[in-house]
């Protein structure tokens, strides 16, 4: 599976590597997955300036973000498979080398499409960094010191998104938005001759086929539907239409495909488990609406309230470092009051705060601002925490690794689709209140855009009532998939 050891191959014995180069390894792994994670959100404060180089309207710039994350949502239920077929050492060599690659087309760019190209590619490589530098460290550390390391990989899926916006703000405002990209050169160079030098080249001993007809399938069908938003302008509404039909289509011919095969890519025997059935959709629908809000804050304060890049950026710093903190108070919470409680209460709180942003002025005290932005990274934080172990909480041996894959890739696809449908909607809004040339269109726009993803986020709630009432007790250990919030 994705992010660990397929269920159906066998684990190989971990190498001789010397304590040393094992700490170099784990220093490899983190810069890779905070390069990965970096990226995610150092372009969102980016957007207009891009928007302004490239002859684009700022209210059609999200394919930039929606092709990144949705190439690496595809990726994902391959990259497992990959790793055991062809050792960690190459396929993240490769996937450091593909990064890199991407980073410098996307600087390259001379229009949109070449831009959203090059985020494809640099998709590609992304996809790939943290689930086999997890196989990695799995494969060559000790079976009792592989929770610290771990712990240690998981420390910059924190520290960049906390990072991203601010520096992307200030690359554009002290360089120009292709810094964003070209920063990541330096970075790759070194880990690239580090992973050549340093990281064992695992395989496993005996590897089974890869289901490239689910896998074919599933990425057809993700792939269908979130086109089949974001291109509803290019191709219509009819075609659009058939897009998704297409991919709905596609997605319940590999329900059909993995009910018979032996080995699929996820089997639908996971989703006998009630808590992950609710708990994968849950993420899907409340990750429409919240996936939304990175793309949509940092765009609105610049375009709407006259903020430079770099203040848009300090101003995502309240949410994020909300965020952090709220991670302690997350257990004591759904301990004492349950998963179902916590989550509907939280999903209604969270889509009342999204409202909130429809509400903002250029009169309101910065005060206000900073408050409003630090409830509301809080209470998306505890979302977070709380649709994810619930949906992992019921699992063991094999099913937890291929459940763990399953949900990194709801994860990924969900962030896709929020951001399609934010601009989707942005778009329509404008349109309707007669576009950026009638005083007041944008501002009325982002206000009908922040609440209809309001809209779809409390509906949401729906899904995690229908938990059973005693779940309570969260995991003591890794609560969360690291990096994916």
């Amino acid at each position: 599976m994705s992010l660990s050891p397929s269920a159906h191959t066998e684990l190989p014995v971990p190498p001789p590597v010397q304590a040393p180069e094992r700490r170099i390894l784990l220093w490899i792994v983190a810069v890779g997955f905070f390069m990965q994670t970096l990226d995610a959100t150092i372009v969102n404060t980016a957007l207009p300036a891009m928007a302004g180089s490239l002859g684009e309207s700022p209210l059609r710039m999200q394919s930039v973000i929606v092709a990144y994350s949705l190439t690496m949502a595809m990726l994902i239920p391959a990259s497992g498979w990959l790793a055991d077929r062809f050792g960690t050492r190459k396929v993240f060599l490769f996937a450091i080398a593909v990064f890199s690659l991407g980073s410098l087309a996307c600087a390259a760019s001379r229009h949109l499409g070449e831009l959203v190209a090059a985020r494809v590619l640099q998709g590609l490589g992304g996809a790939l960094l943290l689930p086999v530098g997890r196989l990695a460290v799995l494969r060559t550390f000790p079976r009792g010191e592989f929770l610290e390391a771990m712990s240690f990989v998981a420390i910059p899926g924190l520290i960049g998104p906390l990072l991203g916006p601010t520096l992307g703000g200030w690359l554009v405002q002290s360089a120009s938005w292709h810094w964003v990209f070209l920063i990541n050169l330096p970075v790759g160079v070194a880990g690239f001759l580090a992973t050549a030098r340093f990281m064992p080249n695992v395989r496993a001993p005996k590897v089974d086929g890869f289901d490239l007809a689910g896998y074919v399938l599933l990425a057809f069908g993700m792939v269908s539907i979130s086109l089949s938003i974001e291109a509803a302008g290019v191709v219509g509404r009819g075609g659009a239409a058939a897009l998704g039909v297409g991919g709905l289509v596609a997605l319940v011919v590999y329900w059909l495909h993995a009910a018979r095969h032996e080995r699929p890519l996820y089997s639908p025997q996971l989703f006998r488990v009630r808590t992950l059935s609710v708990g994968l959709l849950g993420n899907l629908f409340c990750r429409l609406g919240s996936g939304a809000m990175p793309f949509l804050i940092p765009v609105s304060l610049q375009l709407l309230l006259g903020y430079s890049p770099l203040h848009a950026g300090l101003m995502m710093l309240p949410a994020a470092l909300a965020g952090m903190a709220m991670k302690r108070a997350a257990a004591p919470l759904i301990r004492r009051h349950g998963y179902r409680n916590v989550l509907v209460g939280n999903t209604a709180v969270l889509g009342l705060l999204m409202a909130s942003f429809a509400l903002r002025d250029p009169a309101w005290p910065l005060a206000w601002q900073v408050l409003q932005l630090a409830a509301f990274g809080a209470v998306n934080s505890l979302q977070f925490t709380g649709m994810n172990t619930i949906t992992l909480k019921d699992l063991d041996g094999a099913s937890a690794s291929s459940g763990n894959g399953l949900l990194s890739m709801v994860q990924m696809l969900a962030m896709s689709l929020g951001v399609a449908v934010a601009g989707a909607v942005l778009s329509e809004w404008s349109q309707a209140y007669g576009g950026a040339q009638v005083p007041g269109a944008v501002l009325h726009a982002f206000q009908s855009t922040f609440l209809t993803v309001d809209f779809i986020t409390v509906a949401s709630a729906a899904v995690f009532w229908q938990l059973p009432q005693e779940a309570r007790v969260p995991p003591r250990e890794g609560p969360e998939v690291s990096g994916q919030g």
